[in-house]
């Protein structure tokens, strides 16, 4: 009766997203300790009836507390049946740290360097290879968790869920859904605005729209835990708001008058944000005082256009429009930046966009970064060491010449063989990519943008992708349902 507390452990894990949304690093705590607690229980000998019993009660608690899932929500839950994986593998599973925090963003990692991470890495997955753990195409459990569907059906995107238009004329260059957030969804907009869109209740409806720069809204980020949105603008200011009442807290003046291009949190202190400007400087900023911190400032080849943090905090990348990615060590304790390596991915060639990621997949286990290039290529680099040096693994294409186009990296790690990225295109198409596949990595192509996808962003759980384009048009796309 080993597979009933299988089914309990994975009840719980599939309403485990819903709680304590605003600490993720709680809730893979508490899934490791319910795989510890029903590993003990297993052995026992509880009556099977009992076990029965128990596995419906929890259910039926479950649904009184958090609600009935939905399909999509879910991953297709109801399909949950019997494995033949054990609870043993269940929990070698949890306690990898790279598999903490589901959401695929803001969660800690191992403290050892990249270099050490990333041979532990291929160990540990050539290892599990001969052993035929998770996940593997006999691997019920893990295919049931995740809803028992390839990647191309995982990432069936089809149906239109809303279209938002408030800022037609004018390029939307960056939107993004709140953190572990499934409804609410803001972007900027080179008209000098900002919206905070919110997708739920029906019918979706513009919740806020922050005013207040004199110039184009050019980049902007949610805190951690999404009371606050820091904005840059061709004006020459940072400004921070709320987000519950679209009030402008607080507006930081660039010391050399600049036009500011992007900005980014730094993940575990909310209260500093990183900002490039077009006179090749970037700087972190305490937001709390709006003063510079001292030493956290560096000089690029050009105009700072992208910034990315790794998952720790510890290494900030910084792109410039001369081709030349930079990585920098943070300093955690005083906010110093020391300058480590430099990449030319191409000559003359803006770097628009770059996301980084501790491991993409149970298959892409290897520290990564997504960059947008403008050399008609989407880039895909392995993360070599603890400096932050870049070694190229693949590359897809897409038209990309001149515009700043964004992707991102698919925000939950896949139980599945194969990983996903999404990215933008000048054709006004977006394309979902298999990084794993060799040979016809297209995952999926939406069509429906009359002008350069500029930006994508998924919620949480997947269920939703939105997208931007040159015109001012942000379409939300539904997951297709089946």
């Amino acid at each position: 009766m080993a597979a009933v507390w299988q089914q309990v452990l994975a009840v719980d894990a599939r309403y485990n997203a819903y709680r304590t949304p605003t600490f993720p690093q709680f809730r893979t705590q508490y899934i490791r300790r319910r795989s510890q607690l029903l590993r003990e229980n297993a052995k026992c000998g509880f009556e099977p009836g009992l076990r029965r019993q128990y596995l419906k009660l929890r259910s039926q608690l479950l649904a009184l507390r958090y609600g009935p899932l939905s399909e999509q929500s879910s991953f297709r839950a109801s399909s949950v049946r019997s494995s033949r994986t054990t609870l043993d593998r269940m929990e070698d599973f949890e306690e990898d740290p790279r598999a903490q925090g589901a959401r695929g963003h803001r969660r800690s990692v191992s403290r050892g360097s990249y270099q050490l991470q990333a041979q532990m890495n291929r160990a540990v997955y050539d290892e599990r290879q001969e052993e035929q753990p998770l996940p593997v195409p006999g691997a019920e459990a893990s295919r049931a968790m995740a809803g028992d569907t390839t990647l191309s059906e995982n990432y069936a995107f089809a149906g239109m869920h809303h279209i938002f238009d408030q800022h037609v004329d004018s390029a939307v260059p960056r939107l993004q859904f709140a953190n572990d957030d499934k409804q609410l969804l803001a972007c900027c907009s080179l008209d000098g605005t900002l919206s905070i869109m919110a997708l739920s209740p029906p019918p979706p409806s513009v919740k806020l729209t922050l005013k207040g720069h004199g110039g184009p809204v050019t980049d902007f980020a949610w805190s951690l835990s999404n009371d606050i949105i820091v904005s840059t603008s061709l004006d020459g200011t940072l400004r921070i708001w709320n987000t519950e009442d679209g009030r402008c807290i607080r507006e930081v003046r660039d010391p050399e008058s600049s036009e500011l291009l992007c900005c980014t949190f730094q993940p575990m202190n909310n209260n500093l944000t990183v900002v490039g400007n077009s006179k090749h400087h970037l700087q972190v900023v305490n937001i709390s005082t709006g003063k510079k911190v001292k030493g956290g400032s560096s000089k690029l080849t050009g105009r700072v256009l992208s910034l990315s943090f790794d998952a720790p905090g510890r290494i900030l990348w910084a792109g410039d429009d001369r081709g030349s990615i930079f990585s920098f060590l943070f300093d955690m304790a005083t906010g110093k930046l020391t300058k480590a390596k430099r990449l030319v991915v191409s000559e003359g060639s803006s770097i628009c966009s770059i996301s980084a990621r501790s491991w993409i997949s149970r298959e892409a286990r290897d520290p990564s970064l997504l960059i947008n290039a403008c050399v008609n290529k989407l880039l895909l680099y392995r993360v070599v060491d603890n400096e932050g040096t870049l070694q190229l693994k693949r590359s897809f294409p897409i038209q990309h010449g001149s515009q700043h186009v964004h992707s991102i990296f698919c925000p939950l790690m896949s139980f599945r063989q194969g990983a996903c990225v999404v990215t933008g295109s000048e054709d006004g198409c977006v394309y979902f990519f298999d990084v794993e596949r060799n040979t016809k990595a297209i995952v999926n192509k939406l069509q429906g943008h009359g002008g350069p996808v500029l930006d994508v962003s998924f919620n949480c759980d997947e269920s939703l992708l939105a997208s931007a384009d040159s015109t001012g048009m942000v379409i939300v796309w539904r997951r297709e349902q089946k």
